[in-house]
Formats: C-alpha cells, sequence, structure tokens
C-alpha cells in the first residue's frame, strides 16, 4: 500500500502525549486497532435491542467483551455534538460542537489515525453516514466546520487514507468539491466501487478502496429491500477492510462507525435502532473472532454520544414495534403534499400511519402533526427525515417507549442529544486501560499509546 510522509510536528506532540501521560512498564507493541463507534448508542439503545431482538437476559455480543469502562461525553458547549465528540476521541481535545479536529484557534489538532499514518501502518474509515460526515472526519480531516464535506473528502484523499466505505458520493463530486475527486481516487491508485457486488469482488492485494454507496448517507437497514438496495451491510464493509488493512505487515487502524444508530434514534424509532445495533454487533462479533484468531489486535466499542434517552419501560408494545418494518424516514416519503405544499393531506397522513404502523390518528391528531413540521421562518415543510422524526415520535408515544418528549428534542441544537456518559467495551492487548470512568479526551490516549514505538 502507498504510505504518506506525515510531518514532523505530529510525531513530536504525540510523543509528548506519551511521555506526560502513561507511566506504565513497557508491553508489546499493538499491531493493529480496530475503533467500533456506535453514534447515539448509549446503555439505552443497547438495553433495548437486548429487549427487542432477544429477551430481558439476552446479551449483545459487545457486551461479552472482558473489559468494561464508562465515558463522560461532554464538547466545551456541554451536550456535544457528532464533531466535537469524535474529535475528542480522536484527538484528546475538548472543542466546540460542529468542529471537526480543528480548536476554537483554528490550529489542526493530530488525530489517532494521523499517528497511525506516522508508525506506517494502513489506515482506514467507515460509516454507514457520508463518510464525510463528523464522526469519520475528526479521524481523516481537520475543518472548522463539519458541514464543509467537499473540503474534508479532499483532505481524506490527500491524507491517503488507504480504505474508505459508506455514503457521502456526493460530496467528491465537482460540485461540492471543486474538483472530481472520484477521478482523482482512480488516478492515485483507488479501487472504485459502488455497490456490494463490486465490493465483493475486490481484491485484498490490490491496495487502496473507495467505496462510495449512495449519493448521502447509506439506506437504513429496515428500508433496504423495499427501495431495492444495492448497498452492503456494515459488517460487509467490516470484513472487506480488515481483509484489505491486514495485507500491509506493519499493521493497521480502522475506525468503523454504526452511524445510523444515531439517526434511528433521533426519530424515536425502536425497530430502526434495533436493526442498526444488531448490525453493527454482528460486525464487532467478526472483528474479535478476528483479533482472537490473529492476535496483537485491539477492539474497542465505544459509542460518541447517547441520543434521546432511550429506555425501556415497563408499559412498552414490544409486539407492535416490532412489526413496524419500515423506518419513519421512509413512511415520510409516502406523505402526500396538499396543493399550497406546506402541509400534508389529512387523508395520507392517517393511512401512513395506519398502513405502517398500524396506529390510527384522528383528523386532530392529524392537523397536530402537520403543525409540527412547518419550519416557523418560511412556512416551508420540514426535510423528510425531520418529518419522520415526528413521525417516530408520536409512534414512540402511543408504544410507550421512554424516549425525550418531541417538544424538548425541538428545544436541542444537537437534535436530542444527552450528556450521559457511554460504555466502553474492549478486547485485546493493552485494554485494561479503558476499565473505569474516563473523559472523552482520555480515550485517544490509550489508543497513541498502544501504537508508541
Amino acid at each position: 500500500m502507498l504510505k504518506k510522509s506525515k510531518r514532523l510536528m505530529v510525531v513530536a506532540s504525540l510523543f509528548l502525549i506519551f511521555s506526560l501521560v502513561f507511566t506504565a512498564a513497557a508491553q508489546a507493541e499493538v499491531k493493529n486497532i480496530i475503533l467500533m463507534i456506535g453514534d447515539g448508542m448509549g446503555i439505552g439503545q443497547m438495553d433495548m435491542t437486548r429487549y427487542m431482538a432477544g429477551d430481558k437476559d439476552y446479551k449483545l455480543e459487545m457486551m461479552k467483551m472482558p473489559n468494561v469502562g464508562l465515558m463522560m461525553t461532554s464538547s466545551t458547549e456541554g451536550v456535544t455534538d457528532s464533531a466535537a465528540a469524535g474529535t475528542a476521541m480522536a484527538t484528546g481535545n475538548k472543542v466546540y460542537n460542529g468542529a471537526v479536529a480543528m480548536n476554537k484557534n483554528g490550529a489542526e489538532l493530530d488525530s489517532v489515525l494521523d499517528f497511525a499514518e506516522v508508525r506506517n501502518k494502513a489506515t482506514g474509515i467507515i460509516s454507514t453516514n457520508m463518510v464525510t460526515d463528523a464522526t469519520p472526519a475528526t479521524f481523516a480531516a481537520s475543518v472548522k466546520d463539519r458541514g464543509m464535506g467537499g473540503e474534508i473528502a479532499k483532505q481524506i484523499l490527500d491524507n491517503d487514507v488507504d480504505v474508505v466505505l459508506g455514503g457521502g458520493r456526493e460530496d467528491f463530486m465537482k460540485e461540492e468539491a471543486g474538483e472530481d475527486l472520484i477521478a482523482k481516487a482512480k488516478k492515485m491508485g483507488y479501487q472504485y466501487v459502488t455497490d456490494k457486488e463490486q465490493l465483493k469482488r475486490v481484491m485484498p492485494m490490490n491496495g487502496k478502496v473507495l467505496g462510495l454507496f449512495n449519493d448521502s448517507y447509506m439506506n437504513y437497514i429496515k428500508d433496504r429491500d423495499d427501495l431495492d438496495s444495492k448497498e452492503p451491510s456494515l459488517l460487509e464493509m467490516t470484513t472487506k477492510a480488515i481483509d484489505v488493512l491486514s495485507e500491509d505487515e506493519d499493521g493497521f487502524f480502522l475506525m468503523a462507525e454504526g452511524a445510523r444508530i444515531d439517526h434511528a434514534a433521533h426519530a424515536a424509532d425502536v425497530p430502526g435502532v434495533v436493526a442498526e445495533t444488531l448490525d453493527f454487533d454482528a460486525s464487532i462479533k467478526y472483528a474479535v473472532d478476528w483479533a482472537r484468531e490473529n492476535g496483537n489486535t485491539m477492539v474497542v466499542v465505544v459509542a460518541d454520544h447517547e441520543t434521546l434517552g432511550f429506555s425501556v419501560t415497563e408499559p412498552i408494545n414490544k409486539e407492535a414495534l416490532m412489526n413496524i418494518e419500515v423506518s419513519p424516514e421512509y413512511m415520510a416519503g409516502k406523505l402526500v403534499e396538499t396543493e399550497s405544499g406546506n402541509a400534508y393531506t389529512i387523508d395520507s397522513i392517517q393511512r401512513v400511519f395506519k398502513e405502517y404502523a398500524n396506529l390510527e390518528l384522528t383528523e386532530k391528531e392529524a392537523r397536530e402533526f402537520n403543525s409540527n413540521i412547518v419550519n416557523e421562518d418560511d412556512g416551508s415543510l420540514y426535510y423528510q427525515y425531520k418529518v419522520g422524526w415526528q413521525i417516530g415520535s408520536i409512534i414512540a408515544e402511543k408504544n410507550n417507549v421512554g424516549v425525550v418528549a418531541a417538544d424538548v428534542r425541538a428545544k436541542s441544537d444537537t437534535g436530542g442529544h444527552t450528556l450521559n456518559s457511554v460504555p466502553i467495551f474492549a478486547f485485546g492487548p493493552e485494554t485494561e486501560d479503558f476499565n473505569g470512568v474516563i473523559q472523552n479526551t482520555e480515550f485517544s490516549k490509550v489508543l497513541f499509546e498502544a501504537m508508541r514505538p
């Protein structure tokens, strides 16, 4: 694989971290690190998945990992967004919400992926969101605002990340990036793929891979059959990434994000959270099994923050929720606009709730729904995903789901994130340092230390 020569300041700054933070006796160097981030996945999302997919005593694969800790999640503004959370975990620095590996003074912050490249390791980022979105971006780019997708895409290629898999194709287009980055990637030697069959045919020994499977974020697992999607699962992307990266004799660093756990949680979408978490958990099982067989590999599972305060309540309607087969976002796409274009027809609202969630809304409830999906500034309808948030909240309320109320979410700049601490699960050498309670800024220091010379 092609390797990138990083600037010396990165080495100097990260070696300083080592000398200040860790004094333990030297251990054998960790060859590979597989970091798996469940975006928005707190204990509540995990318990919801356990209960819905199994029973009250069912354990997810991640819960079977030997080392367990707890991570606090704040940014400099209090409740974090994914950009500030990712920056804390990737670089060890607290920043303002929206910042991608950059502090308030505009200084770029070096990440654990940067240091992996210093150590001549292969690197990869995977996400079921756009690969240019907040969490993956914090490992491979530095910009002042997470919305700078085209610039983030440029930096991902400039940083020579070996494996890049997920959504976000639009940010690699000339309209967003100012140049055709897909053509550039091909010239740089990347194998470019756009669906799961092409991904299966990628030969690991042929080197770098760029897989962009959707213009925006990848579709929810539950919607893919109805949408005739050809996208790979997170498990399929993780499997291929490890196959490719493990060809490097110096080892690798891989960050794999189950991003749509967070998106489903924003919409109070219980079956969506369950499906996305199970795909994430299957990817974890594969990573741990691979690490157990190959040795000298650290596997770490964590969330960046928690979303919407999920909890399993006593009166929750498990059967009704698990009979829902599509996401609220999909349901939103089936609503019919009125002639004015600033509301949906009452008939279509009632029909969608009945057909997809087996709920009968009164005319009054349908009118209230319409009043909650209009932008106050210009009277336009919310984007489809935000209409989905409202649909999901109604379904959750009527089925006794424990989540932050829709009116509270509407007051939140992050769309319903909480300050809740999140669990860490770890397997492999040097993962004992994740035990206990740590700050999100301490998280990366364990990874930096694991890759020290």
